[in-house]
């Protein structure tokens, strides 16, 4: 999708990598100032070198998105620099998959904190610049999991439906100001995440999508591209499955 963005400063979290630097990538075609960030060292600095050598408009900010200070540094060092902040893309997420009856505390909380915690972090950060520019646009990635459920997906499926609960509340309440806040629920897409995952399991899940495929990082990006756009500037407390037709 192409889409003018020219001279708007996004923050992408979680985009060392996957969907997160897709996402980064797409709008810094588009003319973008980006910010990337990710806890992962290797992961942001191999994103820092695609986007160097590919001459985009970027700041990488290492970020552990758990940790309160180092979401505040990010929000303003980045608000500090560039004037404004634009839109907010809360992509950062983690997996520890198990059963209930042997789940850890730690994996509970570990997907807690990284995938539904870390968003109010950013947005709590955030809003008052999004206020004070009487602007802004809050994209929070979610899952179908959160949606549909998962076996030994609990916490994963908890955190992502705290987002989807989280973004229609925090919508409500900043859309006197003009800011809206969406959520973006993917399917089954394929990156590091599910690469892990068996031939079988990935068959398993094609049978059940009607469009008979796995998606694409860039499917996800194309649909953030347009919620940031003025294209979406009515659109607000609203999850947009990108899972072909998993969930319908």
């Amino acid at each position: 999708m192409e889409l003018n963005f020219n001279g708007k400063v996004i923050i992408i979290t979680g985009s060392g990598r996957g969907i997160g630097r897709e996402i980064a990538e797409s709008f810094a075609k588009n003319g973008a100032t980006v910010i990337i960030s990710d806890y992962n060292a290797e992961s942001l600095k191999e994103s820092e070198d695609i986007f160097s050598d590919k001459g985009y408009s970027f700041k990488a900010i290492p970020c552990n998105v758990t940790n309160s200070n180092d979401v505040q540094n990010l929000i303003d060092s980045t608000y500090k620099e560039f004037g404004k902040i634009d839109v907010l893309i809360n992509n950062a997420g983690i997996t520890r998959d198990n059963l209930i009856l042997r789940m850890k505390e730690e994996q509970w909380d570990s997907v807690i904190e990284t995938n539904l915690k870390s968003v109010f972090l950013t947005t709590r950060a955030l809003a008052k610049y999004f206020m004070k520019q009487r602007y802004g646009k809050i994209i929070n990635i979610s899952s179908v999991i959160g949606i549909t459920g998962n076996i030994g997906q609990s916490n994963y499926s908890a955190s992502k439906a705290g987002i989807i609960g989280f973004s229609k509340s925090i919508a409500r309440e900043l859309a006197s100001r003009n800011i809206t806040v969406n959520v973006i629920a993917p399917g089954f897409i394929d990156t590091p995440m599910t690469s892990v995952l068996s031939d079988g399991v990935k068959e398993d899940f094609i049978k059940n999508i009607p469009l008979k495929r796995i998606g694409t990082p860039t499917d996800i990006a194309n649909v953030v591209l347009f919620i940031a756009s003025p294209l979406a500037d009515y659109i607000t407390g609203q999850v947009i499955n990108v899972d072909g037709g998993m969930v319908i």
